[in-house]
């Protein structure tokens, strides 16, 4: 049976999911599996200007390529739904009416233009430059004075005269005092909702006992608790969440990773074929580790390792070199069949150079160990493979300049021969190596500066899959007219 612990995962539907967002929902997953608690994902979606239907149906496929399951959401339901904040603007707007009878929270009348020119005195008396709680214990005569204006008010929470103390699972126990922590709005002048109301509304509601987020969050803390407090009076809420804030995740520059910094965008990294497992491995590094001799782990052995407390506050530079590393050996652990099915989106257009009826299945499949040792990223596979399937090599002049030297042509028509006297029977790997290996010793030349010109031949590279291996699967035919038509090239015809 599920214990009592739930946690939420509320990301806003704009834009592509960026690694960031993906770091938060694998915490947040990883801990509720840890705990056999309750995972619930909900939709922040009030911000009507920036949120779209195309960037929530792109979160629900991230989180299912991810391989996170959630225990109450879009698509599942639950005992809290709906759980996109669009559909619970009629609770919100309760939640406001009753925090106002209360006393909780009060009309603020202040223009911008007024609320920016005391927060610049404040700033220049060497004050807090906060709200200054003008409104705060407005007489019915001024507030009829002021409406009378045609001023729309907004609603500001009213917060506690005293310190607010809480400790943080990763930072430990943290304080704020009152001059630090104003008034603020919860609720717009139009009627709309703000954040600052919707999310401790929704945490409370839903029983959310945990809160694990990012460090940018650590200083509405304080405000939300204070609004927990409320709710908890008004017989709304029970409890007041323990609170988690995950580091900072650092990009180039020693510069926060943002949106905007492409190596954030998951989109990214599903397009260049980095397995889910790889991508998550490495984004747990980010804060977080198995032990400290240790980075490459199952998701599962994350699972059953993970503790909030473990969780590291310093900032966690992205090394995409490393992510790039650690997915290389999540692919060389897939057994073959998963990774020839791993592969194949990029075995296709858009992706693919040849056309669909020159793709050979069984051809990829003897290939395919070959090249799953060698990948760092699935669509890697195309240019490793693509000389079995287009009508001739991939022209890469740097290539061919470096492999055909002087000489070139004489080493390649002696490899030829040796080539042409196998049959069907020695068309293997050791015997195409061995004859190749004799071409060279005819000229001098041991396997390495042998092989060069023939593998720039077959492959139009100097760089590849093993290349007797891929000379076996290639076949004779192909072979040789390859070599033909180097050897043309070269005038050795």
């Amino acid at each position: 049976m599920a214990n009592a612990t739930r946690v939420r995962f509320c990301p806003s539907p704009t834009g592509n999911p960026h690694v960031g967002l993906v770091r938060t929902a694998l915490f947040n997953w990883a801990f509720a599996r840890h705990q056999q608690g309750t995972l619930v994902f909900r939709i922040e979606d009030t911000d009507a200007a920036r949120d779209s239907e195309e960037s929530y149906r792109q979160l629900l496929d991230a989180m299912r390529w991810l391989g996170f399951d959630w225990d109450e959401g879009p698509e599942v339901g639950g005992p809290h739904a709906p759980y996109r904040q669009s559909q619970r603007m009629d609770v919100y707007r309760d939640v406001a009416r009753k925090l106002l009878a209360a006393g909780r929270a009060y009309h603020c009348y202040c223009s911008t233009e007024e609320l920016d020119a005391r927060r610049e005195a404040a700033r220049a008396a060497g004050k807090p430059s906060g709200y200054d709680g003008h409104c705060r214990d407005l007489t019915e005569e001024r507030a009829e004075a002021y409406r009378a204006e045609g001023r729309q008010p907004i609603v500001r929470f009213r917060m506690p005269d005293r310190a607010i103390t809480f400790t943080d699972l990763v930072r430990g126990e943290i304080t704020y005092q009152p001059e630090n922590v104003p008034d603020y709005g919860i609720v717009r002048a139009n009627g709309a909702p703000l954040y600052t109301l919707v999310n401790p509304v929704d945490d409370a509601l839903m029983e959310i006992t945990h809160v694990l987020r990012g460090e940018d969050l650590l200083s509405s803390t304080p405000r939300q608790i204070a609004l927990y407090e409320a709710l908890i009076d008004l017989q709304l809420a029970t409890r007041v969440p323990e609170f988690a804030h995950l580091p900072y995740v650092m990009g180039e520059g020693n510069k926060k990773l943002s949106k905007r910094d492409p190596q954030s965008s998951l989109n990214l990294y599903r397009e260049r074929g980095f397995l889910p497992e790889g991508l998550l491995n490495y984004l747990s590094l980010l804060g977080w580790s198995l032990s400290a001799d240790r980075d490459i782990f199952s998701i599962e052995e994350m699972v059953a390792a993970f503790d909030i407390a473990d969780v590291n506050p310093n900032p966690a530079r992205f090394d995409l070199k490393k992510a790039e590393a650690i997915n290389a050996d999540h692919i060389r652990q897939l057994d073959p069949k998963t990774f020839t099915e791993a592969c194949e989106p990029w075995l296709n257009a858009p992706y693919a150079p040849w056309a669909p009826e020159d793709f050979d299945r069984a051809a990829f499949e003897e290939i395919a160990p070959h090249a799953q040792t060698r990948l760092t990223v699935l669509s890697d596979i195309t240019a490793n493979v693509d000389f079995l399937f287009l009508p001739e090599p991939v022209e890469d002049e740097a290539s061919w300049k470096k492999a055909m030297k002087e000489g070139s042509d004489a080493l390649l028509a002696t490899a030829r021969t040796r080539l042409a006297a196998l049959d069907g029977e020695t068309w293997k790997a050791e015997e195409l190596k061995a004859a190749v290996l004799a071409a060279g010793e005819e000229h001098g030349l041991k396997l390495g500066k042998a092989q060069a010109p023939v593998r720039v031949a077959v492959t139009g590279r100097t760089v590849g899959l093993p290349l007797f291996e891929s000379l076996e699967v290639l076949g004779k035919p192909r072979t040789l007219a390859r070599i033909d038509a180097a050897l043309a090239k070269l005038g050795g015809a």
